[in-house]
Parts: C-alpha cells; sequence; structure tokens
C-alpha cells in the first residue's frame, strides 16, 4: 500500500531540488556562481522574493510573469520543476526510500541540467562531467545490481567507445563529429550503470536520435549538414536503463528466442 503521504512530500522535495537545477542550467556554462547573488528577472533585474519563488506555484499564480515588469517568463522553469518531481517520485516508487533511489534521483538530475545545458549551448560543461565522473562511479557501489568490476568495464567502454567512434569519423571525413563533453558523459554513465548500461544507453540514444535527426532535417530541409546536440540523447537512453533496461532487454531476447 503506498504512502501518500510521503509520495507528496517525495513530489515536492524533487520540485524545490528541480528549481535549483533551472540555476545550474543557465548560470554554470556562462559561469556565474549558483550559490550568489539569488534568483532574478533576467529582464528588469528585479530580485525574486521567496514567496515568488515557489515551484511551479509560484509560477501560476504570477500567471508565468514577473511580478515587477511583467515581462514572460519561460514555461521551461516549471516544466525542469515537474520532471524533477516525477522523477524523484519515480525513483522512490522504483527502489524504495532507499540509498539506491538517492543515488539515481541525484544521477537522473545532472542528466536533466546537461539535456538543456547542451540543448541552449551545445556543449557539455567539464565542471558537471569531469567530477561526476569519479563521484558517480563511487556512488555506483550504492547499487546492488551493479558490480565493481562492471562499472569499470562500464568507465572504459563509455568513455572509449565514443573516443573510436569520433577518431575514426574525424580521419575518414577530416571532420569533428563527436564531441568530448560527449565522451565524458558517456564514461559518467558507464561508470554509474555499468557495461551494460553502456550499450544500451548507445543503442537507444542512436534510435532516437536518428529518428529525431531525420525529422528534424525533413522540416528544415538543412540535409547532412544540420548539427544535433548527441548529450541529451544520451541521457535519454541512460534514464530509459534505470526505469525500463531490464524490462527491454528481456522483451529483446524473448523475441530473438
Amino acid at each position: 500500500m503506498f504512502d501518500y503521504q510521503m509520495m507528496i512530500f517525495i513530489l515536492m522535495f524533487g520540485m524545490c531540488i528541480g528549481s535549483f537545477m533551472n540555476v545550474c542550467i543557465y548560470r554554470l556554462p556562462i559561469s556565474k556562481s549558483i550559490v550568489h547573488p539569488r534568483s532574478m528577472c533576467l529582464t528588469c533585474g528585479y530580485m525574486i522574493r521567496a514567496y515568488d519563488n515557489i515551484p511551479v506555484l509560484s509560477y501560476l499564480w504570477l500567471g508565468g510573469k514577473c511580478r515587477q515588469c511583467k515581462t514572460r517568463i519561460s514555461p521551461r522553469y516549471p516544466l525542469v520543476e515537474i520532471m524533477s518531481g516525477l522523477f524523484a517520485l519515480c525513483a522512490f516508487l522504483k527502489f524504495g526510500l532507499t540509498l539506491e533511489a538517492l543515488a539515481y534521483y541525484v544521477f537522473i538530475s545532472t542528466l536533466i541540467v546537461i539535456t538543456y545545458i547542451d540543448i541552449d549551448h551545445r556543449i557539455i560543461p567539464n565542471v558537471i562531467t569531469l567530477p561526476g565522473i569519479p563521484l558517480f562511479f563511487a556512488a555506483s557501489f550504492a547499487l546492488p545490481t551493479v558490480s565493481y568490476t562492471d562499472a569499470i568495464w562500464g568507465l572504459v567502454a563509455g568513455g572509449g567507445s565514443l573516443l573510436a567512434i569520433a577518431w575514426i569519423y574525424s580521419l575518414l571525413t577530416k571532420k569533428e563529429g563527436m564531441g568530448g563533453g560527449d565522451i565524458k558523459l558517456l564514461a559518467m554513465i558507464g561508470g554509474f550503470l555499468g557495461w551494460k548500461g553502456v550499450l544500451f544507453t548507445i543503442f537507444i540514444s542512436s534510435a532516437v536520435g536518428t529518428l529525431v535527426g531525420i525529422v528534424i532535417m525533413l522540416q528544415t530541409r538543412k540535409g547532412m549538414k544540420l548539427a544535433v546536440p548527441f548529450g541529451p540523447f544520451l541521457s535519454i537512453g541512460a534514464i530509459t536503463y534505470v526505469f525500463l533496461g531490464n524490462l527491454i532487454i528481456n522483451w529483446y531476447f524473448s523475441v530473438l528466442m
């Protein structure tokens, strides 16, 4: 039987973390402190009061506009907060109130921040991935399904596979096709989810990325010259593995058998 009070608390906690994630998404790419100063309107500089900074509710109360200058606020802010809350709830429902659930939630939150930064700036900041590789490798010890050797092989396979692809692509085309940020991101994913998670992530991200790329190219008619950030697709693949990986893998092999 579900503890609905706990579920509501987890959802609200996740949305509060989502508010902080919005700060990271905006400030990290431009090398601004994520601690100081406090949040403000990007148009008029109005310092946002605590009662105007309640996740989702304040956005709805203010009609999606700044209290001071009435400039429209991007709906991305409540969207990230809702995503964060729902993923916190999903982690709780799947793994319980455990250290494993917390590790997965922090991992997913990091991927969400990376996704939006990559969409906006076409970069995956080293300030996230470089410390993220050892931190999530250490956090993998909280996962009963990932052994020490799995994490090591995941780290090697994650970074090494994309590095090899990038090198071969560069050798054949004389162009850079895979950014270093993607390589470090997959190394971080592999060090946390293990080698099985890396293979699953590569497969899902490639499939989804290909489909989305085709749709965008048909709409924009830019052909093969269109550059699509790959970080969001790696994140989709990794998050899918966390919640549905075993189910999809078992289904796939049952079909083959």
